[in-house]
């Protein structure tokens, strides 16, 4: 063992023993208990940011922790492939993207390695490779055959940057949610997958997922958003039809001021169609432009119809506008305006000078104000005839029993959740496995001819997409000329099922082996970004129901436990150029000077610009603000980063990253080295035998065990990975101070560091690898086992005692249960004693002490 630490020394040595042995790949094996540790699929675009670090130590010391559990532990990786992000850099570069992709994950995959996390690479899946997609096409079809995929002419938000379709879920704000572009609606053919026949078993197993975080359960629950209403028949004046609104507060119907149909609804264009006064009113006016052309705007916007309902219990006449805030796709695209109690019905009927008619008394039992906003508290009735004085509950069975006895209403269950849309119109995606016969139907490819293999040597740009030309188009279907479907696969489809695939990645005989993928499924630990809770986390859960019902998998949910780790925050600065640019400036160029209280009161870059500092900031490209971990890696070693990464906040909070805390970090995995050095250099160590121990080695033994216990807790069940460090840290310090000068203290010393050794392991692998052998332990640290506490060990067989002067604490003492005092004053008196200055040159008039706790020594005045 060399005298001073050198991670990057050390490290590519112990990584290469890793690779050499093959240490973590797994098989199936039916007499250990398996744990399936997973960290969502990365995107390889290009270098890894520390939100990828974060994410994979998280999953890589709770690999390492269960394997010293003796766990058969699969951690796998791979790369998610597809997507617009590759196809943009290909464009840009003027290359291919899947040139661009597999360069990328080339350099991912090296610094993947670098910071030594402990994966199966012999299952590395790469989501582009037709090895992979011929299953994700295969399962469309047999989902294509069993009535859950349909093709449909469909308004769909569209992203005229991205130029493709996006799914309800990739809006944010009525933007893409990857190039925060406005979206369009736009009316064209796509394909859907009914993720709506699975609404109630995705809202209902989250019943059964009892370690997912709440926020990510109630976040699905909303978008999910079932709702138990009631739909209801208003007659329309002067004619035989009627206009059919769903509503969930029957409560509130006689608060009903006018009727609001979407755009999209049967009677808008019946409406438009006949009237042409209307119809160029319409085309012209600024609800049409803003739903047809031009973006979204948050707006909202109506045209009165000229048209009236009948209020079916009060008669009376209602107006009915078209609106852009009534959705087609929810309920039955019409609603009835109750202003007063409804907040978007308020700023319709407020825009448009409508009435308002409070029908709620609000909680104080008094008749609210709505002149500045709607009152949703669902309180009693008033102004609402025979059904005055009922509260909420009583009012709406009620009200809806009359309806339903007039014929005119029926019970009715919605969801917010609509069909997930799958067609994207780009290149650099999955070829949809679907053929267009010359006389209009649609066949799937038959399973024979699986993949339809994307070509990949294309250099394409932004405008025309290279499956839509002839050459591939074209194709013949049983001796007959057909097209291929040019559209590919939304990417969020191969990202849902990557984690069964992982469990048998070369089968060739299926999508899945079933005695694989019911082996390691379901996962017992999935790690990644609350941002996915209502994108991938939903998808991710119908495609395993999906394959459920297919008989590919037997368990109801993909993971039994999920984490979300925190952002990772960094100093953002910037200052303002001659053309009022704002210009971003990366921390590594950057000079600061701190007050006091560790506040940056002075920024300056190399080229001597004074800098703002915007504070602690999310790490991004645009802000330059982004850490490369190769620079850390090189400057501290990868166990320190690792162990930064852990150490600096809890797993499921922000992370400030500051490199002065990460310098504090690699001073600590020094101090262990030296200490492990210096113990070695003192020559061979006796058995440790507890019976002989004295006292003061009975409560370092005690000390070391009650840490194994609290980081074995803060680890397995609290995942409080960062007092866990902490209270490895606060032990170490103390082993450096104690005695180390007889054979039993030597030998007290070697067994916890042996035992503070494999606790670090999961977070520090390298350095605890050679550790582990400098300290003569049996085999690799990474076939060892997790230290056991010993309870016996934990016996409070002394007391702290608390030692005061004339009243003052100025020391503590750990004696024996129920030491008499001259033993203790004996104690005092030694020459180690912090206590001892305060008593010297002074005459003890009195001794106050109770025993076990407390010793207080009057001395006399001058």
């Amino acid at each position: 063992m060399e005298k001073i630490y050198q991670p990057n020394k050390i490290e590519p040595l112990v990584q290469t023993n890793w690779d050499n042995k093959k240490t973590f790949m797994v098989t199936e094996d039916f007499h250990r208990k398996k744990y399936y540790c997973l960290s969502m699929l990365p995107y390889p675009s290009g270098n890894l940011h520390m939100g990828h670090v974060r994410n994979y130590t998280i999953g890589d010391v709770i690999s390492r922790y269960q394997r010293l559990l003796g766990k058969n532990v699969l951690q796998p990786i791979g790369w998610d492939a597809f997507g617009l992000p590759a196809e943009h850099a290909a464009i840009l570069n003027h290359t291919p993207p899947s040139i661009w992709t597999y360069s990328n994950i080339c350099t991912m995959k090296t610094q993947l390695k670098s910071l030594g996390f402990a994966y199966d690479w012999s299952r590395e899946l790469i989501t582009c490779q037709p090895e992979y997609y011929r299953w994700e096409q295969w399962f469309f079809t047999i989902l294509y055959q069993k009535g859950l995929v349909y093709k449909k002419k469909s308004l769909v938000n569209w992203c005229p940057k991205d130029q493709t379709v996006l799914a309800n879920e990739q809006v944010i704000n009525n933007c893409c949610w990857r190039c925060n572009t406005k979206i369009q609606y736009k009316c064209i053919p796509q394909w859907f997958i009914k993720i709506t026949k699975y609404a109630d078993q995705l809202l209902y197993d989250l019943d059964i997922l009892t370690d997912w975080p709440q926020q990510v359960k109630t976040m699905q629950r909303n978008w999910i958003g079932r709702s138990n209403g009631l739909e209801i028949s208003f007659k329309i004046l002067n004619s035989n039809n009627v206009v059919t609104i769903y509503t969930t507060r029957p409560d509130t119907i006689m608060g009903a001021t006018y009727i609001a149909i979407s755009i999209e609804h049967p009677l808008s264009k019946n409406i438009i169609n006949n009237n042409n006064f209307l119809n160029y009113n319409f085309k012209n006016s600024q609800i049409y432009q803003t739903n047809q052309y031009k973006n979204l705007i948050t707006e909202t916007q109506g045209i009165n119809t000229g048209m009236y309902a009948i209020h079916p219990l009060n008669h009376n006449i209602l107006p009915i506008w078209i609106s852009n805030y009534v959705s087609i796709k929810y309920g039955t695209g019409a609603i009835m305006g109750v202003p007063a109690h409804n907040q978007e019905d308020w700023r319709f009927a407020n825009k448009y000078n409508l009435p308002m008619q409070s029908v709620i008394l609000d909680i104080n039992n008094k008749k609210p104000k709505v002149d500045t906003h709607a009152m949703v508290y669902k309180g009693t009735l008033f102004n609402s005839g025979e059904f005055n004085k009922l509260n909420h509950q009583v009012a709406c069975e009620k009200i809806t029993k009359k309806l339903i006895n007039q014929g005119i209403a029926k019970h009715k269950v919605c969801y917010r959740i609509q069909d997930w849309c799958i067609s994207r119109q780009r290149y650099w995606g999955v070829p949809i496995p679907m053929i267009i016969l010359k006389n209009g139907n649609i066949v799937s490819v038959p399973s024979n001819q699986l993949p339809v293999v994307l070509p990949e040597n294309i250099t394409t740009n932004n405008v025309f997409n290279p499956l839509k030309s002839d050459d591939w188009i074209h194709t013949i279907y049983k001796n007959s000329p057909a097209s291929r479907e040019s559209d590919t696969f939304d990417t969020f489809m191969e990202s849902s099922w990557y984690y069964a695939r992982y469990t048998c990645p070369n089968y060739t005989s299926g999508m899945l082996s079933s005695q694989a993928v019911n082996y390691w499924l379901p996962i017992d630990q999935y790690i990644g970004g609350i941002e996915h809770a209502t994108m991938h986390l939903i998808y991710f859960r119908f495609y395993h129901k999906l394959m459920r019902d297919i008989g590919l998998v037997n368990s109801v949910e993909p993971a039994k436990r999920l984490l979300c780790q925190g952002m990772v925050l960094s100093d953002a600065f910037y200052y303002i150029n001659k053309n009022n640019e704002q210009i971003w400036v990366s921390p590594l160029h950057v000079t600061v000077k701190y007050d006091k209280k560790g506040h940056i009161i002075q920024a300056i870059d190399d080229d001597g610009n004074h800098l703002t500092h915007l504070g602690m900031v999310k790490m991004s490209k645009s802000k330059k603000n982004g850490i490369n971990p190769d620079i850390m890696i090189k400057k501290y070693g990868a166990d320190t980063v690792r162990l930064f990464i852990m150490f600096a906040a809890p797993v499921n909070m922000p992370l400030e990253w500051k490199e002065t805390n990460i310098m504090g970090v690699h001073r600590f995995l020094k101090r262990l080295w030296r200490l492990v050095y210096e113990h070695i250099n003192n020559g061979p160590v006796e058995t440790l035998n507890i019976n002989i121990l004295n006292n003061q080695q009975t409560i370092l033994r005690r000390k070391v065990h009650k840490t194994i216990l609290k980081v074995t807790d803060d680890i397995d069940r609290r995942h409080m990975f960062n007092t866990a460090i902490a209270s490895i840290m606060k032990l170490i310090n103390h082993l450096i101070s104690v005695p180390k000068k007889n054979q039993q203290d030597r030998a007290l010393l070697h067994e916890s560091l042996l035992s503070i050794i494999r606790m670090l392991y999961p977070f520090t692998p390298h350095i605890t690898f050679v550790l582990w052998q400098a300290l003569g332990a049996e085999g690799d640290i990474d076939h060892s086992t997790w230290p056991i506490g010993d309870k016996t060990a934990l016996i409070e067989r002394t007391k702290t005692i608390i030692i005061q002067i004339n009243g003052k604490t100025r020391d503590t003492i750990d004696v024996v249960n129920n030491t008499p005092e001259h033993t203790i004053y004996d104690l005092v008196s030694q020459k180690d004693s912090t206590a001892l200055k305060y008593l010297r040159n002074k005459k003890i008039i009195k001794t106050i002490y109770i025993q076990n706790k407390i010793i207080n020594f009057i001395t006399e005045k001058k």
